[in-house]
């Protein structure tokens, strides 16, 4: 079926509802067809999702549901995707351009609907098409299950760089694992976390391509044997024990309103044997299946509790499952047009999100000298100029080592290439340093300690050309801390690129009202370049503009707790300062300084009832991993707290705390718009970068937090005095450990404190298990390592500050707009620009779509190949 779109001198004037329309030369009428794969008139679009709904879901109206109707939408906007994917690989293969490989084992994408049509530029047409034909399109966005194909800021990062550089036209392909559960589904039952299943393929992923053909054998086991080829070279094979399939399913990203689609690919993990006959015939069911159980679960969950020594081992085979795949398709994509690897790292670049895909520069080297026959010198060479590593962590314990017995028992041939790798690198670290034993202890890939290990933090720095940190401090951190032996022994490969977000799904999706208000002022062209948002700075002064800036502001509170109250069944004062938290529940983040704040502001509503306060909401949200004891104790003691605060007639409405169960990207779009302060009171010096805290400032929240990681370079953006500062630098932390810290000194001197941790440790928020959080005060009392005491009074101090602030509504309407005015510096569009310059050396690719028309529509085969 084709709709007609009338053309005067080739623009477009109607549509096939339209009369026909003449043009004025010579009174001739051309006819543009539209195909209703492709076509985006509103006919057209109505059309297809019927055609969908009918053909596709197999249903008609009378007996399809609401998902069944989100189903038919996500098939309509998928073919206009894949279109764009069609004429996106096709431009880049004829061009033979240089392609970016982001490796990952996390990508937090959140619903894909909405983004996509935002990216294609059919939001408000399909809203409208559906509008005509009585659907709702919220309503169908709310249908989407959502891939919890991450765990926090790394996932969620990975996400925004995928439509960055799609947006930016840049080739590239992400990589990453499509678990069949994601991360867990968190709910709260009395106050602690329960982990079940993330069902989110229970119901069908309309948006991925499955391409089986591209199936990667993985081995796994067995042992190597060397041998000399028929010229005499040095080889070997590896000889393995188990064999699993990884087959990759395509998810595709646009670019924002441009012609590029790249591709995200997932890799899962399939049996080599689905079923044996022999022996399920001799009645050994459970065997005759193992197989299938065994491969299966290397792509059942992120992240595999590490706690046990079978968890380990799932973790190491994910991880190189991963990168064995990924390796394997890169090289496949590259020998399409080069039938030598002489200009591989001109043609890739490979980025390491983190150490988890480090194991693909061993893997790289297997394959080159392996299977390809390079010399070792020649493969090296290539593989340290194609891979680029990005560390996400100053947690020492964060920096990936494995156990040299497991390695070489599940990746045998690795493990001699990790050693010939070693051997090499401290050969060279000789020449330079030749009698320092200690430095080449600490540079060594291998640990060695009374269990030998390997270190993949150093693998990734040795393997790799450029070692980048994602915010100023973090890489100075790296530089001087963690890993500056590399830096001083290479410096040249060091450098800093901030993180960013990206303001597609951080803004344009998530507070509509607020970029109605922007672009009525500014025009779109901020929407391309966010420092033109600069321009804001303008309209601080002007009361009519700042008054709809502070209602759309309430609007945004008043949706929030319209979901709180469905949800959470507590009803809250909207004209209190929503103070939000949501983040990975960690101690090092300080949930608990923040838990003990509130206890603090209700304690002293105890002791005077009449207390005047500025009313205030706390907001909480995240997942704790589910070995971490601690992290769910810290989520239990929130609720605990919450159930006394919250049903105290003294408090009334003044203060409310309230935890978001199964946090998410979704549900982070309803809450970064409403929020009124930003919590980022980690640690100084532990935190890498944050996102979240640029969420928050773009749409409108103030930041009340230490100098660790991002917040340092915010700040500076938004004004110093658009900003609550606190604590201890990282600076202070280092010397304060460095004298010995003592906890107990600001437990006995601040009475706050000390009445605030007594409550705690008594039983007073938990009187059926009166010693239920005594893990958590010891851990503060004898040992505290991430300076919660030490930062207390400050930070009650600066909240004080925060109160008077807010009370005077003019000036936290202007520090608000001032934090969106000056935040265009924190798009990920600006950080991809950077590492496409000065790392990958990339370039745009255009992509242009060529005309339909119903002759170019039929295949032009010349010659079929199996």
């Amino acid at each position: 079926m084709y709709s007609s779109q009338f053309q005067e001198n080739g623009r477009q004037i109607g549509s096939s509802s339209e009369p026909e329309l003449k043009s004025q030369q010579a009174g001739t009428v051309r006819v543009e067809v539209e195909d209703d794969r492709t076509g985006t008139s509103l006919e057209t679009l109505k059309r297809a999702f019927t055609d969908n709904l009918l053909y596709t879901q197999g249903k008609y109206e009378s007996i399809a549901a609401l998902h069944d109707y989100y189903m038919a939408l996500a098939y309509t906007v998928r073919d206009r995707l894949i279109q764009r994917r069609i004429q996106t690989v096709k431009t880049h293969i004829e061009q033979d351009v240089k392609t970016v490989y982001y490796l990952s084992l996390e990508f937090l994408l959140g619903r894909q609907l909405g983004k996509n049509l935002l990216n294609l530029g059919l939001y408000d047409s399909t809203s409208q098409a559906l509008t005509e034909l009585g659907i709702d399109l919220e309503e169908l966005i709310e249908q989407e299950a959502e891939p919890g194909l991450g765990n926090g800021g790394l996932g969620r990062l990975a996400a925004c760089f995928l439509d960055s550089l799609a947006t930016l036209e840049i080739p590239a392909r992400g990589y990453g694992i499509r678990y069949d559960f994601g991360i867990f589904h968190q709910a709260i039952h009395r106050g602690w976390q329960i982990e079940s299943p993330d069902l989110w393929l229970r119901l069908g992923n309309p948006w991925e391509i499955p391409r089986p053909e591209y199936r990667v054998e993985v081995k796994f086991g067995g042992h190597t044997e060397a041998y000399l080829d028929t010229n005499g070279y040095y080889r070997v094979q590896w000889l393995s024990g188990q064999t699993v399939f990884g087959t990759p399913y395509d998810l595709l990203t646009p670019g924002y309103e441009n012609n590029t689609v790249n591709s995200l690919r997932l890799w899962s993990a399939k049996a080599s044997e689905e079923f044996n006959f022999q022996v399920f015939n001799v009645g050994d069911y459970n065997r005759a299946v193992a197989d299938k159980i065994f491969s299966e679960n290397i792509s059942k969950v992120l992240y595999p509790n590490d706690n046990t020594p079978q968890g380990r081992e799932l973790r190491l085979q994910q991880q190189y499952f991963f990168v064995a795949c990924t390796l394997h398709d890169i090289i496949r994509l590259f020998l399409r047009n080069h039938d030598n690897f002489d200009c591989f790292a001109e043609k890739v670049a490979i980025q390491l999100n983190d150490t988890h895909p480090t194991l693909g520069i061993v893997e790289l080297m297997r394959l080159l000298v392996d299977k390809y026959l390079l010399e070792w010198e020649s493969a090296w060479e290539i593989t340290r100029n194609t891979f680029a590593y990005t560390n996400h962590t100053l947690l020492s314990e964060a920096l990936e080592c494995w156990s040299v017995d497991l390695f070489g028992r599940l990746l045998p041939r690795h493990l001699e290439i990790i050693y010939e790798i070693n051997h090499r690198f401290l050969e060279r670290v000789k020449q330079k340093y030749p009698h320092d034993l200690a430095r080449l202890r600490r540079l060594s890939l291998i640990e060695e300690q009374s269990e030998k290990s390997v270190r993949m933090a150093h693998l990734a720095c040795v393997g790799s050309h450029s070692v980048n940190g994602v915010a100023q401090l973090h890489t100075k951190l790296l530089k001087q801390d963690l890993l500056r032996d590399f830096a001083e022994l290479c410096p040249q490969k060091f450098n800093n690129k901030t993180n960013g977000v990206t303001p597609r799904r951080w803004l344009l999706l998530t507070n509509q009202r607020l970029v109605e208000l922007i672009s009525e002022q500014l025009g779109q062209n901020w929407i391309r370049d966010l420092e033109g948002l600069r321009q804001l700075e303008n309209l601080v002064g002007h009361s009519s503009f700042c008054d709809r800036w502070h209602q759309i502001k309430q609007d945004n509170k008043q949706e929030l707790a319209d979901y709180i109250l469905r949800h959470n069944k507590i009803k809250l004062n909207l004209d209190s300062l929503f103070d939000v938290q949501v983040k990975r529940i960690h101690e090092y983040k300080r949930q608990l300084l923040n838990v003990l704040y509130i206890i603090t502001l209700y304690n002293q509503i105890k002791a005077n009832p009449r207390l005047e306060i500025v009313p205030r909401t706390f907001i909480f949200g995240g997942k704790a991993a589910p070995g971490y004891y601690l992290a769910k104790l810290i989520i239990k003691l929130i609720h605990s707290v919450a159930d006394v605060v919250n049903n105290d007639p003294d408090v009334g409405d003044r203060l409310k705390v309230v935890f978001l169960a199964n946090y998410n990207v979704s549900l982070g779009e309803k809450v970064y718009p409403a929020a009124e302060l930003s919590e980022q009171i980690s640690t100084a010096g532990k935190e890498a970068s944050g996102t979240g805290n640029m969420k928050f400032a773009l749409n409108g929240a103030i930041t009340i937090g230490t100098l660790d990681g991002a917040n340092i370079e915010i700040r500076q953006a938004v004004g110093e005095e658009n900003f609550f500062l606190f604590g201890l630098t990282a600076d202070r932390v280092t010397q304060l450990k460095a004298r010995g810290y003592n906890p107990r000194y600001y437990y006995d001197t601040n009475p706050s404190l000390r009445q605030a941790i007594a409550q705690i440790t008594s039983g007073y928020f938990s009187p059926d298990d009166l010693d239920l959080f005594r893990p958590l005060t010891d851990s503060l009392m004898y040992r505290d390592e991430y300076l919660v005491f030490a930062d207390y009074q400050a930070y009650v101090d600066c909240q004080e500050r925060v109160s008077q602030a807010y009370l005077d509504r003019k000036q936290w309407t202007r520090m608000s707009i001032l934090n969106v005015a000056r935040t265009g510096k924190f798009s990920s569009d600006r950080t991809i620009s950077e590492y496409a310059t000065e790392i990958w050396n990339v370039k745009p690719v255009p992509v242009e779509l060529e005309n339909y028309s119903q002759e170019s529509a039929n295949l032009k085969i010349k010659k079929l190949t199996n």
